[in-house]
């Protein structure tokens, strides 16, 4: 499951951050209001998690024009304050649940466990290239023989690259795929994950190429 994080605290995003790619999910982390309010726009994360109090927009207005366009996804709150008004305001602009900061971590983990149970009912989504197919829901990758062993990095990789549909997606993007917007992770290790995701794929009809200087292009082989 992909989750954005939008909180301006350094060490407790890094720390939302690490919790989540333990549980295996894909985060991109975020710490500005503006920021947050461009990438959600078109972004194809399932769960937000949005501070109230963020630098240059903050968290109430961005969840009021999440909900003004229609995006439904659930969208869990974080905030210092802890008074009931605050809370009110938080709901009755759209959050479905609200977690006063600080907080426990095994809290923070149920209440994403109880947000993913209302994505989980949604109809699952397969997509198909070359000889294998994604589960967008699940997010694992089979081949027509059953599931792949396929570490959880590489298919977030996997997911950004399929996400292109053929179009080149730099090494940038697939990074904060891998680490979360934000990380201070170097580009080169990106070339590890996709040669050992090349590999696997390989065999299965699809083919990852370079486009030097621009980034990298998956597609199913001719």
């Amino acid at each position: 499951m992909r989750i954005v994080v939008v909180e301006d605290n350094i060490s407790v995003a890094k720390g939302i951050r690490y919790y989540l790619h333990d549980a295996g999910h894909a985060v991109d982390l975020l710490h500005d209001g503006e920021q947050a309010a461009a990438f959600l726009i078109d972004d194809d994360a399932d769960i937000v998690v949005l501070d109230i109090n963020l630098p240059k927009r903050d968290g109430l207005t961005i969840l009021r024009e999440l909900r003004g366009r229609g995006d439904k996804r659930p969208v869990l709150l974080l905030t210092a304050q802890s008074e009931t008004e605050d809370k009110v305001k938080g709901l009755d602009a759209g959050a479905d649940d609200y977690l006063s900061k600080p907080f426990e971590m095994d809290e923070f983990g149920a209440r994403i466990r109880a947000l993913s149970r209302r994505v989980g009912k949604q109809p699952v989504q397969v997509s198909q290239i070359g000889g294998v197919s994604f589960d967008l829901t699940a997010r694992t990758i089979s081949g027509v023989d059953g599931p792949l062993d396929v570490p959880r990095r590489e298919v977030a990789l996997f997911e950004r690259l399929l996400m292109a549909n053929g179009r080149i997606v730099s090494k940038q993007l697939l990074l904060d795929s891998l680490y979360g917007t934000g990380s201070d992770v170097d580009e080169p290790v990106v070339e590890v994950y996709v040669s050992r995701l090349r590999k696997r794929l390989q065999p299965h009809g699809v083919q990852i190429t370079v486009k030097r200087g621009l980034g990298y292009v998956m597609q199913a082989t001719p």
